[in-house]
């Protein structure tokens, strides 16, 4: 029995389809029959359908739809942070890629984050000022408005703004992970005037009102960039820095640029993949390991084999991120070697079919949990335009800090850096020179927003997860190549390596005690959260991968959203009308 017959899926999306009957040899439509959103949270798909409706197209939809998920989720991402977003532009059929990821501050040397005794000072890497680069996600936002969508900035960043000002319900999600940080962000002044405003911490059902991120978005919605890295914004964001002892300067902010780089693109069982090139790592891996995979016919063998040639395929994939990946406007990625057939099968050569391959190294140490932080969202349009959107602020609330003034909460993306060679960070994966941190140089990320296309099917995925992200999506590819439509896929079980340490993660239930008890008999250790009691630990449930589909065949729309996470929503909107949607 196959891992998506064992899970019990849980239908939370909001899901609907247009239908126009087609036979089974009719030419495929031109233009979908609608439009479709998913993301983490129901504000964000319904702003970025409340643009649609105004004459706008996909890029400002996801302008919109990233805006209210940096005001809904400041777990998660925020214009703090940075950003992905994979763009395909349906009139050229031109594939884009906007990296609008953070970059390193001059002084962010990996001297500074050392202590007197030469040891690795966890708490800068992750807290407060010198955890956080310059933010990259309003100079994405502009770019992809100015150069891609049709309205306004105004327009698109107008939900945002409004519900900033008005504030929206404070979720289980958000609430739990406060307390969990409750330390680090009751540090800071500005902090404290944002989440403790009415006296006390979030509570779940209360409301989050946030003037000054509202005025902040006013501000880049009246003058694009210069809104927030130049003029009262800039000067507030290096004030708050400076006042914490951190070492930002108006160049670095003024001088922030995103850039546009060729997404990744190959084949994998008669699908076209269009994936993140670096500085993310999540679009070389899944080339790395979908192209290993593909000659074995995984739907027809038995589970156990199945997890177990997935997991060699996951193991090799970041033992080369370990080495080779980083920032490529800084150094030489061998991207299309890492991405070549010959080079996949060479490492399929090295596969065991029935026997586990012990990792280079060995760390001792568990995946760090990690579920709530980074964001996702897909969208389809009337036209045909696909967006794929992957944000984040790194860990839960970032850096913790928000300068006073801004409402900006900062990232703490440094952390993504190989601060010290060979040191594991927070997500349990290490680097070396390739990631090292030099002024301007952008961090190593595993954001993996990515597009599937078939001649009958076009798909849009991605996930937030640390280091999971590319696992995830890798399943969730999988899933589409097995014929699962959205919902099925946002839903599947996840399992997890990562070359270091050597040990498959899983959900919990994920995998049945049978596969289980095979996997270590092929010599796999496994650690599921039925394990925490002899200090090993796994999360109960990872991600939170947010899909939609047109299914070309049929002319039909579908949307999956994470069931894992309760306040996201997929919805559809028929090309002729208003959302019409169905459980």
């Amino acid at each position: 029995m196959t891992i998506r017959h064992r899970f019990a899926l849980i239908f939370i999306a909001v899901l609907a389809s247009a239908t126009t009957a087609l036979g089974a040899d009719a030419p495929r439509p031109a233009h979908p029959p609608g439009a479709a959103v998913a993301s983490a949270h129901a504000l964000a798909s319904e702003a970025g359908l409340e643009i649609l409706r105004q004459g706008g197209n996909a890029f400002d939809a996801a302008v919109a739809v990233s805006s209210v998920l940096s005001v809904v989720e400041p777990i998660s991402s925020g214009i703090g942070g940075g950003g992905f977003f994979l763009l395909h532009d349906a009139k050229s059929g031109r594939d884009i890629f906007i990296d609008a990821r953070e970059t390193a501050p001059a002084a962010a040397t990996p001297a500074a984050y050392l202590d007197e005794k030469g040891e690795f000072n966890r708490d800068r890497a992750t807290n407060g000022p010198w955890s956080a680069g310059i933010p990259g996600l309003p100079a994405g936002l502009v770019h992809m408005a100015t150069q891609y969508g049709r309205l306004p900035l105004k327009t698109s960043l107008a939900p945002a703004i409004r519900i900033a000002r008005e504030g929206f319900p404070v979720y289980a999600r958000l609430a739990k992970g406060y307390e969990s940080r409750r330390d680090v962000m009751e540090r800071y002044t500005g902090t404290r005037g944002v989440f403790l405003a009415d006296g006390d911490a979030p509570e779940e059902g209360e409301r989050l009102v946030q003037p000054d991120l509202a005025r902040t978005l006013e501000l880049l919605a009246d003058k694009g960039f210069d809104g927030f890295y130049r003029g009262p914004v800039a000067k507030k964001l290096l004030a708050g820095v400076r006042a914490e002892g951190g070492q930002w300067t108006a160049d670095e902010l003024a001088g922030y640029r995103i850039r546009e780089r060729e997404p990744i693109r190959f084949e994998y069982d008669g699908w076209q993949v269009i994936t993140a090139p670096p500085p993310s790592s999540g679009g070389v891996a899944l080339a790395q390991m979908l192209q290993m995979l593909e000659p074995w016919d995984l739907a027809k063998l038995p589970q156990a084999e199945r997890v177990h040639l997935t997991v060699e395929a996951m193991r090799r994939a970041f033992r080369d991120r370990t080495f080779y990946l980083g920032d490529p406007d800084f150094v030489k990625v061998p991207v299309r070697a890492l991405t070549s057939a010959d080079y996949a099968a060479g490492q399929r050569s090295t596969i065991h079919p029935r026997k586990a391959t012990p990792s280079d190294l060995l760390s001792g140490e568990a995946t760090p949990l990690e579920d709530d932080e980074t964001t996702h969202f897909s969208i389809i349009d009337t036209e045909g335009n696909l967006v794929a959107g992957t944000q984040t602020v790194n860990l839960l609330f970032g850096s913790g800090l928000i300068p006073p003034g801004t409402g900006v909460l900062l990232n703490n993306e440094m952390d993504d850096f190989a601060l010290k060679p060979g040191t594991p960070n927070a997500f349990g994966v290490m680097g070396y020179d390739a990631n090292a941190p030099k002024p301007g140089k952008r961090m190593l990320s595993s954001m993996t927003p990515t597009f599937m296309i078939s001649p009958d099917r076009v798909a849009v995925l991605g996930t937030p997860g640390g280091s999971r992200i590319i696992t995830m999506v890798l399943l969730g590819a999988l899933g589409y190549a097995d014929g699962l439509d959205a919902q099925a896929v946002a839903a599947l079980p996840r399992y997890h390596h990562q070359w270091m340490p050597d040990a498959i993660g899983t959900e919990r239930d994920a995998l049945p005690d049978d596969v289980i008890a095979a996997l270590r008999a092929m010599g796999h250790t496994v650690i599921t959260p039925k394990d925490a009691a002899d200090g090993r630990r796994s999360s109960d449930s990872w991600g939170n991968l947010q899909t939609v589909e047109w299914n070309r065949r049929d002319n039909t729309l579908h949307g999956g959203s994470d069931p894992r996470n309760p306040v996201g929503k997929a919805l559809i909107e028929p090309a002729a009308g208003t959302p019409s949607p169905s459980p």
